[in-house]
């Protein structure tokens, strides 16, 4: 013979009063295995869309896991730093406009020192010297006087065409023999003339030497803009 279940009328058991033998079910009153039951059910999520509440819990995959599984806030926070990461590699610059602050505080991951104060970047160029090694430093923000000449030229001159100076001496000669030393006498006899003449020459009188420029402090600069710098180290 096939086992069977024997069905229930449960809306007639739920109808007897408490204590009587044929309101039991497997040796529990209805009453008490149906509201067993009910809270069973209630505190079930449905299959179909269910609205959770309180602080359910789930397993946290892998930040590699691609799957249809359920994201905890562990595996999305993993996920954001291992973004932030590969975005900011050891060695990476982060620049803000306005905000000073630490990128290890802002961003919430790394060490960060400030980095290239009074300075701009220049890209890497393996076939110049001086650009070609991360980090080289150089050039100044004041200009440096090239090596050069300036022409004085005169503004006006005095023309000089010669002239000579005549001069009257006299020989003394001594008791004894000999001259005294030569003196100069006044003209009249006895003198001898002596006379020195000069050739022409032009004399400048004013001389100018143009300048012109500015200084040469800060003429290096070329147009910038001030942002906070900040190299990522560890």
């Amino acid at each position: 013979m096939a086992n069977y279940v024997k069905a229930t009328n449960f809306a007639t058991k739920d109808s007897l009063a408490s204590g009587n033998p044929s309101k039991l079910v497997k040796g529990t009153e209805i009453d008490v295995e149906f509201n067993a039951i009910a809270s069973a059910i209630t505190s079930k999520a449905d299959a179909d869309s269910p609205t959770l509440t309180g602080t359910p819990l789930a397993p946290t995959a892998s930040s590699v896991t691609n799957n249809t599984q359920i994201a905890t806030t562990a595996f999305v926070q993993a996920i954001a730093a291992a973004t932030k990461a590969a975005l900011y590699p050891i060695g990476s610059i982060y620049v803000n406009a306005t905000n000073s602050t630490n990128p290890g505080t802002l961003l919430g991951f790394g060490t960060w020192v400030a980095f290239g104060a009074g300075r701009v970047p220049v890209g890497f160029d393996s076939s110049d010297p001086l650009f070609d090694a991360a980090e080289e430093t150089g050039g100044s923000k004041d200009a440096i006087v090239v090596s050069h000449n300036h022409t004085a030229t005169s503004s006006s001159t005095v023309t000089d065409p010669g002239h000579t100076h005549t001069a009257n001496i006299i020989n003394e000669i001594l008791a004894g023999g000999g001259f005294s030393t030569v003196k100069p006498v006044a003209p009249g006899s006895g003198t001898i003339g002596m006379t020195t003449s000069t050739t022409g020459i032009t004399v400048a009188t004013t001389t100018t030497v143009a300048s012109t420029g500015s200084s040469g402090t800060n003429a290096n600069l070329q147009p910038y803009i001030t942002v906070y710098m900040w190299k990522r180290t560890a």
